[in-house]
């Protein structure tokens, strides 16, 4: 696919600061003054557009901030949030009523998962769980009363990519939107100028790229995002999740540098996968020509960014993938930790940690195993210096010659 000029867009935004800065100034008011109290009236019955309020309904910060992300995702606006499960819960609560249905990717982040299985029902929304890489599975299962077909565009923690071509057009062809999580693969694939209706990120992962936040984003049409934060009926705007403008700031920043990251992400990743698949382990990562999708991968991403920071090694057994990743810790190779996207490798075991709400039957029918250790790579300078202490770790757990 052609290269993304997203980024190039990212780094024409400029916002001057108060004062003249190189950065906006951040907005550290939670409300706003007005000179005529007739103003205030009328922004709060919607008759007047462009002035801030109250910090729950905008401010400053987190304007630079959306309007850097719609950029990046090529949307006409977008809205940031406390999570990246705010983002998630406010757009399907926005969009669902009672009677209404999802048809989600049966391989999400495990969160996502059970907000669709345990918590909407409550309100009446039901969710049927698919494979969404099958285009027939997903025709099947929507009905009269489905509102909306859901999906990540790299799973979380499989790697499976889905065609969000095909999504687009089942959505259109049966009268329901296409909601998409970018974020594994944020600059890698734009769901948006694919057809996905509505785009969505936890900034904690990749975007910010620091973990030393929890934030996240709506990406969509003018008219959705109004609708998040209408002061009568918008999820974003009554559920109050709103982003901390210090927070909103930092991220800002720390987006000029996505372009950067990503692609050493994936450098890096591509290369370790290469070593361990041709050492004999299992390895799962879309940049592997073995890997299901791989022939999607390249027809749908943008290639300058590679196949993403995540790879996925099968260690078989519970118990030697939790000894592998203390190996890796005490080695300094990472953290073992839940999250991804960061500046230094991140690994846990999914089926234990961020995929551990989705029932054990319905793990193994997805190869969802126990014994497979989910890596997020980081931005190492020496990645052959990784791949050794990696290798070591691995010959005390899983010796090669016992790896056929």
């Amino acid at each position: 696919m052609k290269d993304l000029k997203s980024a190039d867009h990212i780094q024409d935004l400029q916002f001057f600061g108060e004062f003249g800065g190189v950065n906006p100034s951040i907005c550290d008011s939670s409300t706003f003054t007005f000179l005529q109290a007739k103003t205030m009236a009328d922004v709060f019955d919607g008759k007047i557009e462009g002035c801030y309020l109250y910090s729950r309904h905008w401010n400053p910060s987190n304007l630079y901030l959306s309007k850097a992300l719609a950029q990046l995702e090529g949307t006409e606006s977008a809205l940031v949030t406390a999570s990246g499960m705010a983002a998630i819960s406010s757009t399907l609560l926005q969009l669902c009523s009672a009677g209404d249905e999802i048809v989600s990717s049966r391989t999400i982040y495990g969160g996502s998962y059970a907000l669709m299985k345990n918590f909407l029902p409550k309100l009446g929304i039901n969710t049927k769980f698919v494979d969404t890489t099958d285009t027939q599975q997903v025709r099947k299962a929507i009905s009269k009363q489905t509102r909306l077909i859901y999906c990540e565009t790299m799973s979380n923690p499989m790697l499976e990519i889905t065609d969000i071509r095909e999504l687009t057009k089942l959505a259109k062809a049966n009268n329901c939107l296409l909601v998409v999580d970018n974020t594994f693969s944020p600059l890698i694939f734009s769901p948006a100028e694919m057809g996905a209706d509505i785009v969505i990120h936890s900034l904690t992962k990749f975007i910010n790229g620091m973990s030393d936040c929890v934030a996240g984003a709506i990406c969509g049409s003018q008219e959705f995002i109004n609708s998040l934060y209408d002061v009568n009926s918008g999820s974003a705007m009554l559920l109050g999740p709103v982003l901390d403008s210090h927070r909103s700031a930092s991220i800002l920043k720390n987006m000029k540098t996505l372009h950067i990251r990503m692609q050493q992400h994936a450098r890096n990743a591509l290369s370790l996968a290469k070593k361990l698949q041709a050492d004999g382990y299992r390895i799962i990562y879309p940049g592997l020509d073995n890997h299901p999708q791989y022939t999607l991968l390249k027809e749908i991403a943008h290639t300058k960014y590679g196949a993403g920071a995540l790879m996925v090694i099968d260690l078989k057994e519970k118990e030697r993938a939790n000894r592998f990743m203390e190996l890796m810790q005490e080695a300094n190779i990472g953290y073992l930790a839940v999250s991804l996207g960061s500046y230094k490798t991140l690994f846990s075991a999914p089926g234990g940690s961020t995929s551990s709400e989705i029932p054990e039957h319905e793990r193994m029918q997805m190869g969802l195993t126990d014994g497979l250790v989910r890596i997020s790579i980081g931005l190492d300078d020496d990645i052959e210096r990784t791949y050794e202490k990696i290798s070591q770790c691995l010959d005390i757990v899983h010796p090669k010659s016992k790896n056929k």
